[in-house]
């Protein structure tokens, strides 16, 4: 990076300059809508020396069936995605540390800290791993305990095997995708415990990677003890669970094993949006976003695993693709949302995305959602003002899978319009 680039970024635009922080598979694609929008200035700020974020680490296929029509690898769909974006400024191994009221970048890299002033910004951070402190699991603090993303990255990236033995915490995809890794790579998985009666990842990834390997899936079980030897990680100790996600005395089960790898949840990375004063949702962790994906603060959308975590990298690219069609639109009108209502969720629906509806849009509306536990035979509803005006049937739901909600646009006007906008599961009668 140039010291001439970094002195032109710094300077007020004047084109309608569209920052995206994250260069993952949401950034790169915003990316290259944004500019088949007609939006002429864009910056890419990436913090990896590399863009493809998390996808340069999953070897494994089943990527871009959504976005190319073929199944394709993660680095082979990361390499789709950046020649779609070629051309773009990308500004690698730069960290933004900051977006003040103005809408300034503010970054650091090898060349120092400097600020990128921006128009429109688009953040496509993605998230986190759970880590062992936030779960609260007893026994030994010893070598051994990973979470299944770093695991991933030692193996695939840095062709470091951790352990030869593996026991599996918890049931994401993640997890799951790992302990077929494991097992290909010459390791032994001795089984998946997971703390609710149901998995949290996909049925596709518990039938081609457990079932197809023999691996255990323990539902309503955790880990209740480590055990170590000379500061490694020698054994753990499993039980299962009653309703209330307390260990049942007398159902421990002890495997001898030299790795643990947690796959617990994902956690949007919300740092930037806190300091930017945007309101984040208590349910997602991410932020609260209206029908365009901007969030609280004018100028600032958000999309991806940062928004809301995705079960594939193309919804989340889908996802990104709409919300640079609504920053293009914003950079040439610079308009704000105007009246706007908020859905309430209930009757076993967990949240939506988007949260806010505003009033004077019109057309179709597609809400994402998810649920807090399994059920059948339901319908999805959406309610106005206590009317129900759309719903659609599924055989099953459940909280490892995103469900779709796409309302025509007679249904989705009186879902703007109302004073009480909710979405909630019906029984079927």
């Amino acid at each position: 990076m140039s010291n001439e680039l970094i002195k032109e970024l710094s300077a007020p635009s004047g084109t309608g300059r569209l920052v995206i922080v994250g260069g993952g598979p949401a950034g790169l694609a915003a990316a290259a809508k944004a500019r088949a929008e007609g939006v002429r200035d864009i910056v890419i700020v990436e913090r990896d020396v590399r863009a493809g974020g998390i996808l340069n680490q999953c070897v494994h296929s089943g990527f871009g069936l959504h976005m190319f029509g073929e199944e394709l690898t993660g680095p082979e769909y990361a390499s789709r995605l950046e020649r779609s974006a070629e051309g773009i400024t990308c500004l690698t191994g730069t960290t933004v540390l900051n977006i003040t009221p103005s809408l300034g970048v503010e970054c650091v890299s090898e060349e120092g800290i400097f600020t990128v002033n921006a128009d429109a910004v688009i953040l496509a951070c993605g998230c986190r791993e759970r880590p062992r402190g936030a779960i609260g699991i007893p026994g030994a603090r010893c070598a051994g305990v990973y979470t299944a993303g770093t695991a991933q990255k030692l193996i695939n990236i840095n062709g470091v095997m951790p352990g030869r033995r593996f026991f599996i915490l918890g049931s994401g995809d993640i997890g799951l995708i790992m302990a077929r890794r494991v097992i290909l790579q010459g390791g032994e998985v001795l089984g998946v415990a997971e703390i609710m009666p149901y998995s949290s990842g996909l049925k596709r990834n518990i039938a081609q990677c457990l079932d197809d390997y023999g691996v255990p899936l323990m539902l309503s079980h955790t880990v209740t003890d480590i055990r170590e030897s000379g500061g490694r990680l020698c054994g753990i100790t499993v039980g299962r669970v009653d309703e209330k996600l307390s260990p049942v005395p007398g159902t421990e089960i002890d495997f001898e094993c030299d790795t643990l790898l947690l796959s617990v949840g994902l956690i949007p990375e919300t740092e930037l949006l806190r300091g930017a004063g945007a309101e984040l949702d208590p349910v997602t962790g991410g932020a609260v976003v209206d029908e365009r994906m901007m969030t609280s603060v004018n100028g600032i959308f958000c999309v991806g695993n940062m928004l809301h975590v995705h079960d594939l990298a193309d919804y989340a690219c889908k996802e990104a693709e709409e919300c640079a069609r609504f920053a293009a639109k914003y950079l040439k009108e610079r308009g704000g949302a105007g009246a706007s209502v908020r859905i309430s969720c209930s009757g076993g629906v967990r949240y939506t995305v988007p949260q806010l509806l505003i009033k004077d849009m019109t057309g179709a509306l597609s809400l994402k959602l998810r649920v807090g536990g399994v059920a059948k035979n339901v319908y999805i509803a959406a309610y106005a003002d206590g009317e129900e005006v759309y719903s659609v049937f599924r055989r099953v739901v459940a909280p490892g899978e995103m469900e779709y909600l796409t309302l025509p646009a007679n249904a989705a006007e009186k879902l703007r319009g109302a004073g009480v906008a909710e979405v909630r599961l019906k029984e079927k009668k």
